[in-house]
């Protein structure tokens, strides 16, 4: 997937998740989900979101300030790459 980012009304960016992934393992009872979004902070800061946990739940979430939208963007790719070498897949957004 090439994530891109799409400018907003408010010279941001728009607050959709670039990758939603998912592992499900029913003999284990494993129903987890990622998800990485790259959003602008109202003080124009770009940022990194990372929130995971198990499906259904309310889950964690991690903010990570980044330099500029392309360190985000790779920062993204490397971590959801990561999470499909764990068996993570990614599932598409309703379009």
């Amino acid at each position: 997937m090439d994530p891109k980012i799409a400018p907003s009304d408010n010279g941001g960016m728009t607050n959709t998740s670039l990758f939603h992934l998912e592992r499900r393992d029913p003999a284990r009872n494993m129903k987890r989900f990622y998800r990485l979004a790259v959003e602008r902070d109202l003080f124009g800061e770009i940022l990194l979101v990372r929130e995971w946990g198990r499906i259904g739940r309310q889950g964690r979430r991690r903010i990570e300030p980044q330099p500029d939208t392309e360190a985000a963007l790779m920062r993204a790719s490397t971590l959801a790459r990561a999470k499909r070498r764990r068996g993570y897949v990614e599932i598409p957004s309703p379009a």
